[in-house]
């Protein structure tokens, strides 16, 4: 099929590679004048595995184009998806949803034949009733544009993987029109067995940030458990191997440190209370505030806890920290535990420096005044603590004498709870965790 994508973000330009990868033809429409530029020249402006070859073989074919002109694209699309990002509103928890609304209104005077819209956008439950009306109200051919949702579920790190060969279909429809329209797309993936559920736009709308919710309360319920067993003195991470066995709870996403962060979990649990409230239900939400205040205070817990290893003078001590990006596999630093800690720790007076394998440029315009370092070795030249923030395994794979020899303090302050504690104890180190032993 002939396919646009309006936004070509993270989901959008994954979306778009991936589509042009199954044999569709695909024009993203992008309005960033500097990364339509880019991913025009087959280059992908963050990093995510296996992407940016995706993308330069299929710019490179002529499968995959990237324009500014809604008029384009309405004439170019069978089949239009909506990946605009919807970020925290500047004030308030909600979503902003302005980039929705605005690409809908700026796409629909231009759907001149039948064509179906389709809503990835993570977005509150209730926006898709909106925007059909607004598609309704502006499109030429408006009997003939129906609206479906979509959502994604992406991990970053694995989107690839995560588009090519989904663990499950979600399409919201009003009508079988649409629904026969996104089978027939999705068909390969249908067919080699990936679940589909059909369902209405509400629903459709709350898969997303549902999932998001659940897996933020997971983390911060383990996390909340760490804080029992640095209390009891039990090790959290036995604990969680034990509940693991339980088919009914799973050991993925029991991993207690720092917390989560990124571009989703953050805003879409807050937008998801406020959206709640909105609803008249806000009491039936009101635990994930309890989950964000967790996710928040463990940051600053371990802020605290860096303070006392410097002996309460954090002034002039020099602390190397691995890992700015919010997660591995990714250079994304929005909402980063890690480099919120590395900033906080700046302002009390630690000389700071930072070593990520992707992230640290963006890490570096998105805090200037820290220093980066251009491996973990160079981070902790001379350290007296090495802060492990980001679960990277180049990370686990260090050579622990190599370490030892350039610190100036063998301390060690491991957020993420994932190195071998006894391998660095054996060679020295003062080693310390969240809720282990």
């Amino acid at each position: 099929m002939r396919i646009t994508v309006i936004g070509c973000g993270y989901l959008g330009a994954t979306h778009a590679a991936c589509m042009a990868e199954l044999g569709h033809d695909v024009l993203g429409v992008e309005i960033d004048d500097t990364k339509r530029a880019t991913l025009t020249d087959g280059r992908v402006p963050f990093h995510e595995p296996g992407l940016e070859e995706l993308l330069g073989r299929h710019v490179a074919s002529g499968r995959l184009r990237f324009t500014d002109s809604f008029a384009e694209a309405g004439e170019f699309g069978d089949l239009h998806f909506l990946c605009v990002g919807t970020p925290q509103a500047a004030i308030g928890l909600g979503a902003d949803l302005s980039a929705v609304f605005a690409a809908t209104e700026a796409l629909a005077p231009h759907l001149r034949r039948p064509t179906l819209l389709v809503g990835k956008s993570t977005v509150p439950v209730g926006t898709a009733t909106r925007l059909a009306e607004r598609l309704a109200a502006l499109a030429p051919v408006s009997a003939g544009t129906e609206l479906a949702w979509n959502p994604e579920f992406l991990r970053e790190g694995y989107g690839v993987a995560d588009t090519l060969r989904p663990d499950r279909l979600v399409l919201g429809v009003d009508s079988e029109r649409s629904e026969k329209i996104l089978r027939g797309f999705y068909s390969a993936a249908i067919d080699a067995g990936t679940p589909v559920v059909v369902t209405d736009f509400a629903t459709a709308e709350l898969a997303k940030v549902s999932a998001n919710a659940f897996l933020a309360t997971k983390i911060s319920f383990i996390n909340a458990i760490a804080e029992v067993c640095d209390a009891s003195g039990a090790d959290v991470t036995d604990l969680a191997d034990a509940m693991g066995y339980d088919p009914r709870i799973g050991r993925s996403f029991l991993n207690a440190g720092i917390g989560f962060g990124g571009g989703c979990l953050p805003k879409d649990i807050r937008a998801f209370v406020h959206r709640a409230g909105e609803l008249g239900v806000d009491d039936a939400m009101s635990f994930l505030r309890q989950v964000d205040e967790i996710n928040q205070r463990r940051r600053a817990h371990l802020v605290t806890t860096a303070v006392e290893l410097l002996d309460g003078r954090p002034t002039g001590r020099r602390v190397g920290v691995w890992g700015a990006a919010f997660k591995p596999e990714s250079d994304d630093v929005r909402d980063s535990p890690a480099l919120w800690i590395a900033g906080q720790l700046h302002l009390r007076g630690a000389e700071i420096t930072v070593y990520d394998p992707r992230a640290s440029d963006s890490a570096r315009h998105t805090f200037p005044t820290l220093a980066y370092a251009a491996s973990a070795l160079d981070a902790a030249r001379d350290a007296d603590l090495v802060l492990h923030l980001t679960e990277w395994q180049e990370f686990r794979d260090l050579d622990i004498d190599q370490v030892t020899a350039v610190v100036r303090r063998p301390m060690l302050l491991d957020g993420r709870n994932v190195l071998d504690f006894a391998a660095w104890r054996d060679a020295g180190w003062t080693v310390h965790g969240f809720g282990r032993r």
